[in-house]
């Protein structure tokens, strides 16, 4: 036989190699965890050394499941979605899932729909929604596509299951933060409020304020850039309104340092700065800068929980919530 019209090696080339059954090859390949440590060191040994590749096309016709999870996505650019999308893509394949994308210009009930209908067409055997604008779930709540749905980045509602960092707990845990440290004129640089994340960040905020008898009266409205976050913090610092800011996320708190460095304005020293995600550089900002983190890692894993059980089992919509985390670092100090 020549190379050219040999044929590809199966499941049970790779059992006689290994010298095991064909269903310890499949319990291998599916990370099935009843296989000693030795057996899947010397299948997947087989499996390289032949090459094997599973045929998913003739597995989806047994199990008529795609092995393909559709994922609707939306302001890839800004650091939390985008991280949202790499979590939920690495749970989907540690759970053996190929990923079908489509990330939206423009968000609206005729887009999403559009969207939607695609992974319908690829006979996908879930999706997961991560827009994360107010109207997203009304029009996933009009739309009835038949197989499971997760909005990840929301708590979902009675028709879509949903996973979310807990956004408002974030901001609350950031207020009590600068609260303890005795500040008492706390201003806020919210995100776009057509955001879920933008919404429930500047609840925490008020409802922090309020708890605590202090004023909730210095709001103001950045898009999450940079940019928004530098003509922000020109005008604060000429109004020197407040001795804390809690800022809506770390790009926004970025211009804000910026701003405050050239008029002069000292952090901590002056007034103290709070973000919000503890992207990669925040720990280098000038200074390095206090932060709620999210896992967004642990999101996709909840995201896919939820999807394995829907596809598996058909559970009907749930919601999990991961909890964030405040990092202290040097942009905050007792007042």
């Amino acid at each position: 036989m020549t190379k050219s019209n040999a044929r590809l090696p199966r499941l049970e080339d790779v059992a006689g190699r290994a010298g095991v059954s064909h269903q310890t090859v499949s319990r291998v390949i599916n990370k099935h965890p009843n296989v000693s440590k030795a057996t899947r060191e010397r299948v997947e040994a087989a499996i390289a050394e032949l090459g094997y590749r599973r045929n998913t096309m003739a597995r989806s016709l047994v199990t008529r499941r795609s092995q393909t999870i559709g994922v609707l996505a939306s302001e890839l650019s800004q650091f939390g979605p985008a991280n949202t999308l790499l979590g939920v893509e690495q749970a989907a394949r540690d759970a053996g899932y190929f990923v079908s994308i489509a990330a939206l210009k423009s968000v609206n009930r005729e887009a999403i729909f559009d969207a939607l209908g695609h992974f319908l067409d690829q006979s996908v055997d879930g999706i997961v929604v991560s827009v994360p604008h107010s109207e997203t779930l009304l029009a996933l709540t009009e739309m009835k596509p038949g197989v499971p749905l997760v909005a990840v980045g929301s708590r979902g509602n009675d028709a879509v299951s949903g996973a979310m960092v807990d956004q408002q707990r974030g901001a609350e845990l950031a207020v009590q933060h600068l609260i303890d440290q005795g500040h008492r004129r706390i201003a806020h640089v919210a995100g776009p409020q057509d955001w879920i994340d933008a919404i429930a960040r500047a609840e925490g905020w008020s409802q922090t304020l309020r708890a605590a008898g202090l004023d909730n009266d210095l709001l103001m409205e950045g898009d999450w850039s940079a940019g928004s976050g530098y003509e922000i913090g020109r005008k604060l610092a000429a109004e020197r309104s407040a001795t804390a800011i809690f800022v809506g996320n770390d790009q926004m708190a970025l211009g804000l340092l910026r701003a405050f460095n050239e008029a002069g304005v000292r952090v901590p020293d002056d007034v103290s700065v709070v973000g919000f995600d503890d992207q990669p550089e925040s720990g280098y900002f000038t200074p390095p800068l206090t932060t709620v983190r999210q896992d967004f890692e642990e999101l996709g894993r909840r995201c896919m929980d939820l999807m394995l059980s829907a596809v598996g089992d058909g559970e009907g919509a749930r919601s999990t919530v991961v909890e964030p985390v405040l990092v202290v670092r040097s942009s905050t100090s007792a007042r």
